[in-house]
């Protein structure tokens, strides 16, 4: 049987002694499936800082926004990407409103310490000196560990000082880790007000005590002002019941709910679409222009091979094809529509996109004009962007994945290869293989069994820029043989030059870096690519001789090299020898 996420949470906050409670805290269990299983559960505890005139301001602003925030955010983020993006706008909003006081004793202060589980793990973001611990029971006795570390040094006086908290600086310093749970864990956030006067052994007890959630936390805080607490007193409390785990069997059943649909002829139909022409068929998948035989509407179905209809791994990466196509959202990525309508069968809907693929463009554009290559280049791109702004790195980029539309903009069309931090967190009893990108276009790391992230799109994005320039691979047709370090030891980059002298000494440095084999010499992102192909790099300028081969190519390198002071004297020459 499929076990279950099950979690109890309580949160308890008092003023104490105090007339003021400057605390916050709070836990959040979505009640939701999906957002319990992309995002999971949380505790957390903010204190305003008491020296701030709008510490209370500061600590429910923190908690409230940073819960409402969490689970709005893309289901295809990391956890921690999720949580800095979200904390760093928060410190930036709590920085600006601290400077509209006069005196720098006076703002929006606070500490933040919060714990995210998602599937088997704890996720903890922390600044200041409010504490999360992690309570497990085993044969050798009950143990009680501290996750965080405080913020803060003595400095005089009675108190110490902090060193870090939301809104002191307009750059946040953040603590994230992780922790690997066990059911019966429990995940306890406080704030200085209870375990500043209550020790480990004190609230290890208290956990003992086989109190409900609720009852426990609060009982948990009258023992902290009991034992003398002079401060506001929280407490947040996750237990952990069942992790979720299930059995190859249930995780395939699930899987396979839906049946592989039949190999589909011309004018046959699948729950209203009708079949207008095949597209694609491979070893893995097809491809169909369909009609919706209600709306008149034109799509793309892809329908699984039925060679793997006993494969979970691949039944998954199916799934996780639509549901990864429906949330990225870019018109230079191929659309994913909804049904709309309830499925008898396994597949999915892409809206139509008309044209040929990049590949066959290249065959009949070799050379191609500069500026018309140069602009699908940036087109792609920005697809990528997309992906790579929503924690998937796509993996298998390649011109058969591109669309080039008659108006010659570029679409990327295919999902089956992406992978997504957010995803990868996730429990899974399937293991998927290694990213199935193709030799000639992949990052060799992935041949190797490495993954390089975003890097490996950068790869791939320079390879294919570099073949519509020259119409070959910048390191010939042997990668495709490649397996081992040592095979792609042996490979040498080839001069774009060699085969389209017109491509400029920088802008071949550019694809040389962008297709290097060692991430540490590849360009980081997409960005730096596109940056360094359309401006030279003064890193990458050199003497290079001047022909005069393809006037209409030449004139495009020195527009896009016109800002450099060498290549505009040469421009004018050029210019007036026309005259």
């Amino acid at each position: 049987m499929t076990q279950p996420l099950k979690i109890r949470i309580a949160s308890h906050t008092t003023a104490g002694i105090k007339s003021i409670n400057e605390d916050a805290a709070a836990c959040e269990l979505p009640a939701d499936e999906f957002l319990l299983a992309s995002k999971g559960v949380m505790a957390l505890v903010a204190d305003g800082v008491s020296s701030a005139e709008a510490g209370k301001e500061a600590s429910e602003t923190a908690v409230s926004r940073f819960v409402e925030e969490y689970y709005n955010t893309p289901d295809t983020w990391s956890v921690a990407r999720a949580g800095e993006k979200i904390l760093s706008t928060l410190n930036l909003r709590l920085y600006r409103k601290s400077h509209e006081f006069v005196t720098s004793t006076k703002g929006y202060l606070c500490t933040f310490s919060a714990v995210i589980v998602k599937s088997r793990t704890a996720h903890f973001f922390h600044v200041g000196d409010s504490r999360i611990f992690l309570f497990r029971r085993s044969a050798d006795g009950p143990t009680l560990k501290q996750l965080t570390r405080d913020h803060a040094v003595m400095m005089g006086g009675d108190k110490p000082t902090l060193t870090r908290a939301l809104g002191m600086d307009n750059r946040l310093n953040i603590d994230y880790g992780t922790a690997a749970l066990k059911p019966g864990d429990m995940l306890l956030v406080t704030s200085d007000g209870v375990h500043d006067f209550l020790a480990e052994d004190a609230i290890t007890t208290a956990l003992l005590s086989g109190q409900k959630a609720q009852a426990l936390v609060a009982s948990l805080c009258a023992r902290a002002e009991a034992a003398g607490s002079d401060d506001n007193i929280s407490a947040s409390l996750l237990i952990v019941d069942s992790l979720p785990e299930e059995s190859l069997e249930d995780y395939h059943a699930k899987l396979t709910r839906l049946p592989f649909p039949p190999d589909l002829e011309p004018g046959e139909k699948l729950d209203g679409y009708r079949i207008d022409n095949p597209l694609f068929a491979s070893a893995r998948s097809q491809l169909y222009q369909v009609t919706d035989e209600v709306t008149g509407a034109s799509y793309v179905m892809k329908t699984p091979s039925r060679n793997y209809e006993d494969d979970a791994s691949y039944i998954d990466r199916f799934i996780q094809e639509e549901w990864i196509g429906k949330r990225i959202h870019s018109e230079r990525v191929v659309k994913v529509v909804s049904a709309g309508r309830q499925k008898n069968f396994l597949y999915y809907l892409m809206e139509f996109v008309p044209g040929i693929g990049l590949d066959k463009w290249i065959a009949e554009h070799t050379p191609p004009s500069p500026k018309r290559a140069f602009a699908l280049i940036k087109d792609i791109a920005e697809g990528l962007r997309a992906f790579h702004d929503n924690e998937t790195v796509h993996q298998d980029l390649r011109p058969a994945n591109i669309i080039v539309t008659p108006d010659e903009r570029a679409v990327i069309v295919d999902f089956g290869s992406v992978y997504v931090a957010g995803v990868a967190e996730q429990q899974r009893p399937i293991v998927h293989d290694a990213a199935l990108g193709t030799a000639s276009y992949s990052d060799p790391l992935y041949i190797m069994g490495s993954n390089p992230g975003v890097q490996g799109d950068v790869y791939a994005l320079a390879t294919i820029a570099y073949e519509m320039f020259t119409g070959h691979l910048p390191y010939g047709d042997q990668i495709e043989e490649c397996r081992t370090a040592f095979d792609y030891s042996r490979l040498r980059y080839r001069d774009a030059a060699m085969f389209n002298p017109v491509v400029p000494i920088w802008f071949d440095a550019a694809l040389k870096k962008g297709t290097a084999f060692e991430l540490s010499e590849r360009y980081r992102t997409v960005d730096e690519l596109l940056l360094d192909l359309q401006s030279p790099n003064p890193l990458f300028l050199q003497d290079e001789p001047v022909t005069a081969s393809d006037a209409s190519s030449l004139a495009f390198w020195k527009i896009l090299s016109g800002f450099w002071f060498l290549t505009l004297l040469l421009v004018i020459y050029l210019f007036s020898q026309v005259r």
